[in-house]
Order: C-alpha cells, then structure tokens, then sequence
C-alpha cells in the first residue's frame, strides 16, 4: 500500500502560512502535516519527533530540514496527524484522513446552520484538534478565519467574525466582562473539558449561543453537539457507562506507539503492521470514548456527559452490543441511567447546591 510522506510543522502560533499548509494536506497537493508544539520541552519534543518518524521537519523559522533515514510515512488518505502522548505517556500521533475532516467539517457547519461568508474565530493551539477542526471548517466553507492568540473581549468583539470554539475557562472570561461580545455570534461551539456548574446557564442568560460539543482527536474532535451526534455518527451508551462512536469521523490509526484500528464489525482494537495496515469500512469501525460513569441519555436520543473518567486501553473493554442509530436503549430505558439512577441525582443535586450556593454568595457581595 502506498504511503504519503509526512512533515513535522513546529507551530508557536496559528499564521497562514499554516493554513496554506493544512490547504495542501487536504487537497493533496502537499505532505500530510503534524503540527507540534514548539514551546514543548525539548526533550519531549524530540520524543514525539522520534516516535512519529516524519520525513521533514518544517521549523519556526520557515526552514524544512530533512530527516536521515527513511520516514515512515502515513496512509497515502490521511492528511494530519495530532501528537499526543494519551494516558500512557508514551508518545503517538492520532492519523486524521482528509475524507474524515472534511465529513467533521461539513457536519459542524451544517448543525450550526452557518452560511456563506460567515468566518471562523480560532483561538485554540492549532496543535490540538480543537483548533485545526476550526481552520478546516474555514477552508471547507471557503473562508478566511481569523487566527487570535487569545480569546479577550477586545480580540472578540473586534473579529467580526460569526462562530467561534472556545473552552470552559474562556467563556468563564468572556462573561466576567459583563456585556460579552459573545453574544453577537451564531455560535459558540463550547468542549475540551468539563463545564463548571452554572456556567451553560449564564452563557444562554447573556445571549451567547453556546453548543455543547463532545468529542476526543480521534473523532477529529466534538461529533456530538448539544446531546445529539452530527449527521453520519452514532453513539451508543454501554452498560457501564462507555460511550462508544462510530461513523465517517472516525481516526484511521496510530502512529507511533502501539499502531491500533478498529476493526470492521469489532469493537476491539487490533495492532497493524503500519499506518497504512487494513481496516474496514467507516461505517462499521469503531472508537471508545473514555469510561464515563456519568454518562447518561435524557427521555430520548439525546447524550449527556457529565464525566470524563481516566481513559482506558480499548483492548479490555471487550465486545460491543448491537449498532443502533443515535444512542442504545436498553428495556425501553437509556442505557447508565437505568443503573445509576440514584448515582446522576447524587451528582446533580451536590451540582445545583453548588451552583445555588454560588448564586447566593455573589448576592451577599
């Protein structure tokens, strides 16, 4: 099987040459791309080098140097590749097809219903897949984004731009400032971490148009947005609480590391010989998510997460149950509700008196 090259892209911000660079991944004009952190530990940045074997290395200065010995090369679909080094500390990449991009793209684009023209504010390390997901939505919409190195209310409210992705601890910010800028937008894609009790109610208070999205790199980021999975993805809720997701999004491998892919039909996942190993289809293969014991369905096919647990290998979470569109049911009742019942209202009610408390506090003041 044929295999694309691969070039290291040591990133201090987001610029456009990036962008032109991503550009030439997806369309297949140029290398597939790694963008790493150049602030890492250089020490850990030479690890994660080392273990995803690029072909050439594209510095902070502009300068590609090439590597001795041959690359490994990456599967001639895939178009980046997202260093991480997991819960193992042992350093991979997540291999991201142009195919799965795109399809991540068009359907985020769609749920937000935004339309021609409308432009992107990305101010998130385009390192991470939060970030890239947000310059791909750009190039597939044919706009230009607006690349921030923060996400201040001047930066804001000064882009002119009409859909953002932030996390928790921005839209925080963004609020304290009392009129937000926020609330000019169409959306507010808001993930990456847990959100602080409060936080969703007082952004809608404001007017922001928040969007709750989860997702992990290997689903090329949220494919699940305020509950409910974007068009081509199914989720399903197992017994004990794991989610497991399934759909064109999907990751085709890992690079680096131990080299694992779903298999056609499995839920398990299997070692390649290479990135470029077999797999089946995108509709039948399969990704876990991390065990959340707090996951749970709402009266219907709407997914809630209220905890990200330690993630852990896929190999001994063994075999699924049946696909079924949105999220499985199990005797007319979600799936992790019907068990935890008293577990979720535990955590609600500790959250509302949390929440409850704060409110009442900020009054005092």
């Amino acid at each position: 099987m044929a295999l694309r090259p691969l070039r290291a892209v040591l990133v201090e911000r987001a610029t456009p040459r990036l962008v032109e660079l991503l550009a030439a991944a997806l369309d297949g004009s140029g290398p597939a791309i790694a963008p790493l952190d150049a602030g890492l530990p250089p020490a850990r940045l030479a690890g994660l080098i080392d273990a995803l074997g690029p072909d050439s290395v594209l510095d902070t200065e502009g300068v590609t140097s090439g590597r001795s010995g041959p690359g490994e090369g990456v599967a001639e679909g895939t178009a980046v590749v997202v260093g991480t080094s997991g819960s193992t500390g042992v350093p991979k990449g997540v291999e991201l097809s142009a195919a799965a991009l795109r399809h991540s793209a068009r359907a985020s684009l769609d749920r937000v219903g935004a339309r021609p023209g409308e432009r992107w504010l990305c101010c998130l390390p385009v390192t991470h897949v939060a970030g890239l997901a947000v310059l791909v939505r750009s190039l597939v919409s044919g706009t230009e984004p607006v690349l921030a190195e923060r996400a201040d209310a001047g930066t804001v409210a000064a882009s002119g731009c009409a859909h953002v992705s932030l996390v928790p601890t921005q839209l925080q910010r963004l609020l304290a400032h009392g009129r937000t800028p926020l609330a000019g937008f169409s959306s507010v894609l808001l993930g990456g971490a847990a959100t602080p009790p409060g936080l969703l109610e007082a952004g809608r208070d404001a007017g922001v148009p928040v969007v709750t999205t989860y997702g992990m790199t290997e689903t090329c980021g949220g494919c699940v947005y305020d509950g409910v999975p974007l068009d081509g993805v199914r989720a399903e809720v197992r017994d004990d609480g794991r989610i497991w997701i399934t759909g064109p999004v999907l990751f085709s491998g890992y690079l680096g590391g131990p080299r694992r892919v779903p298999q056609r039909g499995r839920a398990q996942l299997h070692p390649l010989r290479h990135a470029g190993g077999p797999r089946g289809a995108d509709d039948d293969r399969r990704t876990v998510g991390d065990s959340l014991p707090g996951s749970r369905t709402d009266g219907g096919d709407s997914l809630s997460v209220l905890h990200r647990a330690r993630p852990q290998d896929a190999d001994q979470l063994g075999q699924p149950r049946g696909r079924q569109p949105g999220v499985e049911r199990h005797d007319g009742r979600p799936a992790a509700v019907k068990r935890r019942r008293q577990q979720l209202d535990q955590t609600r009610g500790r959250a509302l008196h949390q929440d409850r408390a704060q409110r009442a506090h900020s009054h005092v003041d």
